[in-house]
């Protein structure tokens, strides 16, 4: 049977949120610009396919996927759709207040799009937590992937890089074309630098300028990184890892 929510008819949901035990999770993405090689859809792409994987190893039901995020430094190519992060935020805690309405009161939100969603979520979820009585746990690939990026040889994190292009060869390859994709390597930016593998990285992000935007467009179709070196069995190492991460998660919520 579906762990998708919206398949299913109300006694049947009702039915799933108790079989959950309160579990739910929410993929949230983005559609913006994932250079010449990736779908616009790409970061819902991967908190979808994160959030069935582990919901088949542990019958977690799962929401909708929020296919939109805050990017606005990615409006330089078509296709991107960006929100506002106060109107996400609130979007996000309306769904978390329906879902705790019906017995869904341990969320997951899982983030396909990297820190730019993890600010407003934060808020989201903090908010949840003492307004609701909920417990929200933010589930986001690149940081918890850090202790196994470095052993598949994946270069920094960017945008549209080997990492995604890599998931995304695994798990949706009739969306990828590989022989499109144009390498844009990483500068490093003292102290400034944003990679949760980088030791020096102090979380102090602020997107792009569009002009910045336009640049990195200019040399590679939106891409920062190196997408070249991407292979799909790598894919399956990192895809794997994270879904054994989210599963030891969601199995700790449903023993609490």
């Amino acid at each position: 049977m579906s762990c998708w929510l919206q398949t299913k008819s109300w006694p049947e949901a009702e039915e799933a949120f108790r079989e959950s035990k309160g579990v739910v999770i929410v993929p949230i993405g983005s559609t913006e610009q994932h250079s010449l090689h990736l779908p616009v859809g790409t970061d819902t792409y991967v908190a979808i396919t994160l959030a069935e994987a582990a919901a088949e190893k542990t019958g977690v039901l799962v929401a909708p996927p929020v296919w939109y995020g805050w990017s606005p430094h990615h409006m330089v190519r078509s296709g991107t759709i960006t929100i506002r992060p106060e109107v996400l935020a609130d979007l996000t805690y309306d769904i978390m207040a329906s879902l705790k309405a019906h017995g869904g009161d341990k969320i997951i939100l899982l983030n396909g799009h990297r820190i730019v969603n993890v600010i407003w979520m934060q808020i989201a979820a903090e908010r949840a937590q003492r307004e609701l009585g909920v417990t929200v746990k933010i589930y986001d690939p690149a940081y918890m992937s850090k202790d196994i990026v470095g052993e598949l040889g994946f270069g920094p994190v960017g945008h549209a890089e080997e990492v995604e292009t890599s998931h995304m060869m695994y798990r949706y390859p009739e969306l990828v074309h590989l022989e499109k994709a144009k390498d844009n390597p990483i500068t490093g930016h003292p102290l400034y630098s944003v990679d949760p593998c980088y030791t020096h990285d102090t979380l102090c992000y602020v997107p792009s300028t569009f002009a910045q935007a336009q640049k990195s467009a200019a040399i590679a179709g939106g891409a920062t990184g190196e997408p070249t070196k991407s292979d799909a069995q790598r894919g399956k190492i990192y895809h794997d890892h994270l879904v054994d991460n989210l599963v030891s998660v969601i199995r700790s919520l449903q023993e609490s």
